[in-house]
């Protein structure tokens, strides 16, 4: 039975998939969604440090909780008056099963920035992105059957 939890820094994949297991096309896929991180980054902090223990869920990539309407806040509701542990941890702390259930995938997104001179004193825009890609939806490829004046 899968549990909530955190994928381990170092320990995943650069792409996750989401699959229902409980659904299979023609192809024999699941059909799912893939989760990229264009920038993903985990904590340098100590797991015991204070700064770290109140925004814990930086301390992994991705987390996957089933959906509570209540969990909102992936640090909770108040992270800079916390003592810390709150949100994610405490969410999969419960030991909910994710099989066959509504499902929240939470993405931790940032980066190490090594500043350099020619930082100083404008730091440059950094974007970042996340992509959500359906996978396994499909049988075919849906553009082969477009119309001839569609075609180019």
């Amino acid at each position: 039975m899968a549990k909530e939890g955190a994928v381990e820094p170092g320990h995943g994949p650069e792409i996750w998939r989401v699959v229902n297991p409980g659904t299979t096309t023609a192809l024999g896929h699941n059909p799912g969604y893939e989760v990229i991180l264009g920038h993903g980054a985990t904590s340098l902090l100590d797991a015991g440090d204070f700064p770290q223990r109140r925004a814990a869920f930086t301390g992994a990539p991705l987390w996957v909780t089933a959906h509570d309407a209540a969990e909102r806040h992936a640090a909770g509701p108040w992270p800079n008056q916390a003592p810390g542990g709150d949100g994610l941890p405490r969410f999969v702390a419960q030991g909910r099963s994710i099989e066959n259930a509504d499902l929240v995938v939470w993405a931790t997104m940032g980066f190490h920035h090594l500043t350099r001179p020619e930082d100083w004193p404008v730091l440059p825009t950094k974007w970042h992105r996340i992509e959500l890609k359906p996978y396994g939806f499909f049988t075919r490829n849906p553009a082969m059957t477009l119309r001839r004046e569609f075609r180019q």
